[in-house]
């Protein structure tokens, strides 16, 4: 296997290798068991809070771990490797749960939220796609309006992770709170972000998908009737959620990215696995030079993909913009996966199609990877404008 461990600092390498550990002996044994009940393991979830996985890239003072993305990214890539779902649940409890109220929230907001989101003790979800409304946001019609010292919301959400677990404690929902004018004269919606606690009347949480994949991570829609909650719940500045979220989705999309990478990493250690073990006509499949060559492929979009968001990743810890950086890291990260679980299930035949099988599991969850967090042609097209291409 190739190995980027000089692009690691030692405490990166270290915290890579213990998630990886407690992915093979907590994660692996109990993966297929959770697929088929299509339910979150709150008590691995449990778990993945003591080891401060959920805190990882936020600051002590506020009881994070004092890392940063590329660890929070490491951890979820070794994750991916055997639980699509499970670094899945990590990975927007952290990027669309915590991120929004640790980078807008008001002291308030954070001292109230923050400390169980932290510790795993809770887990936040973020409202922003619905049936009108995913690529382009600003088909958004939840409304929001104010009365007296209230919010009032009303509209639905849909494909909301981490939105109906035992332990959800808040969802960041984005509404329409008005009109805004644009210098040309162009009346655009103004979207703002409001905090909205479990539990809240009016806040319904709909039945559970029922997914191709990622069966294990919770995902549901959401209707807001009448939904009232303070008006201090405004999460930043009024009128801001449109640009607040999308930083929010650019970050995602890094971490996204290296879930992939995860999947597609797991993928070439089964297939490298059997291709050693399996013998057809007296000798080991992977003597076969196209089945060698298969998963030389396989290891090449890894190592590609790993490189991608290690770069989107190390330009946001350095301030540097990275926004096409996290694209292409998205779109590479996705088909990586997609392709390694195509090339896997294939080597392993008719075993392939067994649902026990880890690698039957990535073939049905890694699709989604070419769809969530912003989908394989919207990557396309911030690429090709960061190139100055009008699209």
């Amino acid at each position: 296997m190739i190995e980027v461990d000089t692009l690691l600092t030692d405490e990166q390498a270290k915290l890579s290798q213990v998630v990886r550990d407690f992915a093979d002996v907590v994660v692996t044994p109990a993966a297929y068991r959770y697929d088929t009940e299509r339910r979150l393991p709150m008590e691995i979830v449990a778990q993945m809070g003591e080891l401060g996985l959920f805190g990882l890239p936020f600051p002590r003072d506020v009881g994070g771990q004092g890392k940063d993305y590329v660890s929070l990214c490491l951890a979820v890539e070794a994750l991916a490797r055997v639980d699509q779902s499970i670094a899945v649940t990590l990975e927007a409890g952290v990027g669309l749960g915590i991120v929004p109220i640790y980078r807008h929230g008001t002291r308030e907001q954070q001292e109230h939220w923050l400390p169980d989101l932290l510790a795993g003790r809770a887990l936040a979800a973020f409202g922003l796609t619905e049936a009108q409304a995913g690529s382009d946001a600003g088909g958004t019609r939840t409304t929001a309006r104010l009365d007296g010292d209230a919010w009032v919301l009303d509209g639905s959400k849909q494909f909301i992770t981490n939105s109906g677990t035992p332990i959800t404690s808040v969802v960041t929902v984005t509404a329409v709170t008005g009109e805004s004018r644009a210098p040309g004269g162009e009346v655009r919606k103004e979207l703002s972000s409001i905090l909205v606690p479990a539990g809240t009347p009016g806040l319904e949480v709909g039945p559970a998908y029922d997914k191709v994949g990622w069966h294990t991570s919770d995902t549901h829609p959401l209707t807001l009737t009448g939904v009232r909650v303070p008006a201090q719940n405004l999460l930043g500045e009024r009128g801001r959620g449109y640009a607040n979220f999308l930083r929010a989705l650019d970050e995602g999309r890094i971490a996204f990215a290296a879930l992939a990478t995860g999947a597609a990493q797991g993928c070439l250690e089964e297939a490298l696995r059997y291709a050693k073990e399996r013998v057809v006509f007296g000798r080991e499949i992977g003597a076969n030079q196209h089945v060698a060559f298969t998963i030389a492929r396989m290891q090449a979009r890894v190592h590609t993909a790993r490189l991608a968001w290690l770069d989107a990743a190390q330009k946001l810890v350095h301030g540097k913009p990275f926004k096409a950086e996290a694209s292409v890291a998205k779109l590479v990260g996705g088909e990586a996966a997609m392709a390694n679980a195509r090339d896997a299930s294939q080597i392993f035949g008719g075993y392939g199609f067994l649902n026990e099988n880890p690698v039957a599991r990535h073939y049905r969850d890694s699709k989604v990877l070419e769809v969530g967090e912003g989908t394989t042609e919207v990557q396309l097209m911030v690429i090709a404008r960061s190139l100055g291409l009008d699209t």
